[in-house]
């Protein structure tokens, strides 16, 4: 499968990992960052709708785990569907998301139901940008955990989170101030969202994941598309080899009380067994009560009862 400058940004490349947005000038230029307390910030650009940015929940999650304490994560919206006039890479329509988006489930191993595409379309990406960008402008920490929710509310759940209540639905679990979040959503955010637009479109931002690395002395390291969790950690290493990976608790307990909900492959990867084996835990977590399960026609999602 292959992705062209011209083909629908949803039709994403399994093979390279990347969700590529339609073909546009770009002036490039130099952009300096500034990276704060830490030794490294990551400029993340993505899309609540991405399914290759869903496909990298494990690696990123893993990533902020063990090098959290050197690297800041900055996440910037990329604008990956801003309507339906794209007519071409084999999709011209929502329905035709619907199968593509079952195949990248199998791909990366992450569940994705594909037929909210045949049942309740989403007509844009941007709204649910917006709404992130809203939640930065209250607590970004809450903002991060809105966008998760967002994205296991339209992959797992079959939901549109372009509409205004399933986003509502979506701050209120993140713990956000309603009132505020729709004020900033209909006002401020437009504005917020489209300079993360004018900085991807700067640094040349392509397509989604794209992940900059980049160090107070202006060195940067990139990487485009979904990659395998050795090639984050070298970029780092690049940037700040004397930065030692932090050892986190790997018990079940641990890992739900910093990530409330979990795919197999996540709680897998970030447990450091099989996928097999954690599967075997999960189930018997659920058995004893002690976890949840929303069952997804390609995958489950793991929760610690009572989130």
């Amino acid at each position: 499968m292959t992705t062209s400058a011209d083909s629908n940004p949803l039709l994403c490349d399994i093979e390279t990992g990347i969700c590529e947005i339609p073909a546009q000038e770009n002036n490039a230029q130099t952009t300096t960052i500034e990276n704060g307390n830490k030794p490294l910030k990551l400029l993340y650009f993505t899309d609540p709708i991405c399914s290759s940015c869903w496909g990298i929940e494990p690696q990123l999650r893993k990533l902020k785990l063990e090098y959290g304490h050197v690297v800041e994560v900055e996440y910037h919206m990329g604008g990956l569907l801003p309507d339906w006039s794209y007519n071409s890479g084999g999709i011209s329509k929502p329905s035709d998301v619907a199968h593509h988006w079952d195949e990248v489930s199998l791909h990366y191993d992450m569940p994705i139901d594909g037929d909210v595409w045949l049942e309740d379309p989403l007509d844009s990406s941007y709204p649910p940008s917006i709404a992130f960008k809203a939640a930065q402008l209250q607590d970004n920490t809450k903002a991060v955990a809105m966008l998760r929710i967002m994205r296991e509310m339209v992959f797992l759940q079959k939901k549109n989170i372009t509409k205004w209540e399933i986003i509502e639905q979506a701050g209120n679990l993140a713990g956000l101030e309603l009132n505020k979040l729709r004020d900033d959503f209909n006002n401020a955010a437009k504005l917020s969202f489209q300079q993360d637009l004018d900085l991807a479109q700067s640094l040349g931002v392509k397509g989604f994941p794209t992940i900059f690395f980049n160090d107070a002395l202006g060195n940067s390291e990139r990487v485009y598309g979904s990659k395998p969790y050795d090639v984050y950690q070298t970029a780092i290493k690049k940037l700040a080899s004397q930065s030692a990976k932090f050892t986190y608790a790997k018990d079940w307990q641990s890992l739900f009380s910093i990530y409330p909900t979990m795919t197999t492959r996540e709680f897998a990867e970030l447990s450091e067994i099989s996928k097999t084996y954690a599967g075997v835990i999960l189930s018997d977590l659920l058995q004893q009560g002690l976890l949840s399960r929303y069952q997804c026609k390609n995958g489950d999602l793991w929760m610690m009862n009572g989130k």
